[in-house]
């Protein structure tokens, strides 16, 4: 495990560390003929055959240069100028899983793969991500819907969709602070809320946009909070 663990750290130092903003819009103008590409792709190699400290890995490394090569230049010439946020992530994703499919192959071919189908744990987990995620800010769409339509909107535009997102966070703390057992987390969570939402109100002065925070917060909270306590009732009877 801690091969794959460096050849994570690695990804991390050439991707984030020893490449300059530079050779990204070099990459991004030149696409597959820029130099800075391939130079990029040869310190990952390079890396992982310094952390391993072994040349035997050396095989390890070249598949590693190439599945990081045809992952970049992919992305180079997929994106675009309004979707760069959205390939930042895939290419992340897609270097993650090709270096744990190249640790399966070359370090231990004997990794169980059907191991975690059978774990009880991660399905009650992601069933329960899930819901806090998807499922609950379109729960929290509907509930809210009969007070939204009353507020007067007398700000200026808000971010796309950051009440959504803002949701979805909030929850994924509150559960996280109830399955470790860190519900004090859950109150720390709430007065900070407050008193970024204090000057809104305060500005404001409108007792429907009040309320309307008041109850959306008090909900997001509560379906975080049975969500957690039913996972961990989950985990206790698997």
């Amino acid at each position: 495990m801690i091969v794959l663990i460096k050849l994570i750290l690695a990804h991390f130092i050439g991707d984030f560390l020893l490449q300059p903003k530079s050779w990204v819009a070099d990459k991004e103008l030149h696409k597959a003929s820029s130099r800075k590409l391939y130079l990029h792709v040869f310190i990952h190699g390079f890396l992982i055959l310094l952390l391993l400290w072994d040349f035997d890995y050396w095989h390890l490394a070249l598949f590693v240069m190439i599945s990081h090569g045809v992952i970049d230049t992919i992305k180079i010439y997929a994106q675009k100028e309004n979707n760069k946020g959205t390939w930042f992530l895939i290419d992340q994703g897609l270097h993650v899983v090709s270096l744990f499919m190249l640790w399966v192959l070359f370090v231990d071919p004997d990794f169980q793969w059907t191991g975690w189908v059978d774990n009880q744990g991660i399905w009650i987990y992601s069933t329960a991500l899930l819901f806090l995620t998807v499922v609950s800010a379109m729960v929290m769409q509907s509930l809210m819907s009969a007070w939204s339509g009353s507020l007067t909107d007398n700000h200026e535009d808000s971010l796309n969709n950051a009440g959504k997102y803002i949701g979805i966070l909030e929850r994924l703390f509150v559960f996280i602070f109830v399955v470790t057992g860190h519900w004090e987390g859950i109150g720390f969570l709430l007065a900070a809320k407050s008193v970024f939402r204090f000057g809104d109100l305060k500005e404001s002065k409108s007792r429907k946009l009040t309320e309307y925070i008041l109850i959306g917060t008090l909900l997001s909270f509560g379906i975080a909070i049975l969500t957690g306590m039913a996972t961990l009732w989950f985990i206790g009877m698997s």
